[in-house]
């Protein structure tokens, strides 16, 4: 605290109305969104499908769904890799066949829903053991 606030004692207590400047939340930062993945997560998809598959989520459930697709496929949607399929990167079984923008959506954010229960936890899960 010392360092943090100048001429502070850390062994004595401040005084009523004493400001505490703390450092900027490094980690916030560097989770969020810069403006090109932001864009590219949109690319595919009409106003219309980003609105019931992105703007209806939190900010933060937004942020991680964009950073699962851009790690899974880079935003594609036609993405493959063996029996992974899409943006999302789901195994064809779940998309039961339909590779369409809007099964892949819905079915991502079910498959999130189901076992994780929010995108940022199926991100702090992706971060942790490299898929979700």
């Amino acid at each position: 605290m010392e360092s943090l606030n100048g001429n502070v004692d850390p062994n004595q207590p401040l005084p009523d109305g004493t400001p505490i400047y703390l450092p900027q939340n490094q980690i916030a930062s560097a989770n969020s969104l810069d403006a090109e993945d932001a864009t590219s997560a949109k690319s595919g998809l009409s106003e219309s499908q980003w609105e019931e598959f992105y703007e209806s989520y939190s900010k933060a459930n937004r942020d991680a769904k964009i950073w699962i697709a851009k790690h899974e496929s880079g935003f594609s949607y036609s993405a493959r890799n063996g029996q992974y399929i899409g943006r999302f990167q789901l195994t064809s079984s779940y998309l039961n066949g339909d590779y369409s923008v809007e099964n892949q959506e819905r079915t991502a954010d079910k498959y999130v829903s189901n076992r994780y229960g929010s995108w940022t936890s199926a991100k702090a899960h992706w971060e942790a053991y490299g898929w979700y």
